[in-house]
């Protein structure tokens, strides 16, 4: 059933060929938006291309009653980042939404990650957020409105093995929302990220070899793609108007809004510090406070609602 919670919004999505991007894109146009699906049609490493990803949910999404175009260009590319945009705009009249969702892994331990397997991911999710939201940052400003909604992850925000190229790279994704939210909003622009807990094709891609890895993506599996939609479209509208340098994360039915790094706890001297100092006074002080080496199952410890 067609809805109108973001009636002729026009919204771009990248990664939008299946999984997350898939669901936001199908829930945006049963919600009245007009969308943009991009989808470079790349495998989960991001190799090769394939239009067809992206045309198959237009045409679902047209089926249905919506209004969608495909997109195939690849968020790491400069221009290509602004072809998208400028699609949008030339197909609609605007853009009002950039939803930054393409992704790609390359999942190895620190110590034997390749160059290649760094910048790779770097790419696609740090570099590509950037692109595609600098591109839309010039029409946002000129309408005076417009919305950014980052995918980010708790391999970032909390912590994982493997995953230094993507971990990295989506801490540095919240950076940069937490920026464009402070840089856009006297043109009342905000920003807004979601780390989403899914089965999706990058999380199938995740080695399930061990007990605790297979039970892992067993959970993962129980937790619909479609259930972080929602979240995506509220912020999109502007029933989300006052709402801007938040991080949200969606597992299942559960949403949480995470913490943001802020002062803990202090120590001064009017002397100044010695290296011994700091070591006979501030880190035993400090220490009842010092953050475990957690992975982000270690603080989602408890099976989903």
């Amino acid at each position: 059933m067609m809805s109108d919670f973001v009636k002729d919004k026009v919204v771009l999505v990248t990664g939008a060929g299946g999984g997350i991007g898939r669901d936001f894109a199908l829930a945006l146009a049963r919600e009245g938006a007009k969308v943009v699906v991009n989808d470079l049609g790349a495998s989960v490493g991001g190799e090769g291309r394939d239009l067809s990803r992206a045309q198959n949910v237009v045409n679902e999404i047209c089926a249905a009653g919506g209004v969608a175009i495909a997109n195939g260009d690849s968020v790491s590319d400069w221009d290509a980042a602004n072809h998208m945009v400028t699609q949008a705009v030339d197909s609609f009249g605007r853009i009002d939404c950039v939803i930054n969702n393409a992704g790609i892994l390359r999942d190895r331990f620190f110590f034997n990650m390749s160059v290649d397997e760094w910048r790779a991911v770097i790419d696609v999710h740090l570099n590509g957020a950037f692109y595609v939201s600098r591109a839309a940052a010039p029409h946002f400003k000129e309408q005076q409105s417009g919305s950014y909604v980052h995918m980010v992850s708790t391999s970032g925000l909390i912590g994982n093995l493997g995953q230094a190229n993507y971990s990295a790279a989506k801490l540095g994704i919240a950076a940069l929302s937490k920026s464009i939210a402070m840089d856009m909003a006297k043109f009342n622009v905000r920003s807004n990220c979601i780390s989403p807990f899914a089965f999706s094709r990058m999380i199938g891609a995740i080695p399930a070899e061990t007990p605790e890895q297979k039970a892992r993506v067993e959970r993962l599996q129980r937790m619909g793609a479609n259930k972080i939609a929602p979240l995506a479209v509220y912020l999109a509208s502007d029933a989300a108007a006052q709402v801007s340098g938040q991080v949200f994360a969606v597992r299942a039915n559960e949403i949480f809004l995470m913490s943001q790094s802020r002062p803990l706890r202090g120590m001064h001297t009017a002397e100044g510090w010695t290296p011994q100092g700091v070591a006979e006074r501030v880190i035993p002080a400090l220490r009842p406070s010092f953050y475990r080496l957690d992975r982000s199952q270690d603080v989602f410890d408890w099976d989903p609602v």
